[in-house]
């Protein structure tokens, strides 16, 4: 894959994420190529898009992936936008390691 969806920023992980709100269930659907080459991770919420309900169900969804709370989340990039940079803050190589396997990519 030309570029990892998930990569490590120190102690934090940045997950790149394609977003599918009001998608009917909150979860992981693995991977997508984008027509540009790049990888991502294909999300869907309940959520509505509005008052940014779809990105707090993005990042929880992918911080319970991983293990982590809720709290070391966050959408840094791509807030109005269907693609995404998700933050999880303070995640161990056993977080990246279970997020890695939610996504369907090896560890």
């Amino acid at each position: 894959m030309a570029d990892a969806p998930i990569r490590r920023d120190g102690a934090d992980l940045l997950v790149e994420v394609r977003l599918t709100p009001r998608g009917g269930a909150d979860r992981i659907d693995g991977m997508k190529a984008l027509s540009d080459g790049r990888s991502v991770v294909a999300a869907r919420v309940k959520a509505v898009p509005e008052d940014g309900k779809a990105n707090a169900a993005v990042a929880a969804l992918m911080a319970a992936a991983a293990g982590l709370p809720k709290s070391s989340a966050a959408v840094v990039s791509g807030s109005t936008a269907r693609l995404k940079t998700i933050r999880l803050t303070g995640a161990s190589a056993e977080a990246e390691t279970r997020l890695r396997a939610a996504c369907g990519l090896p560890s």
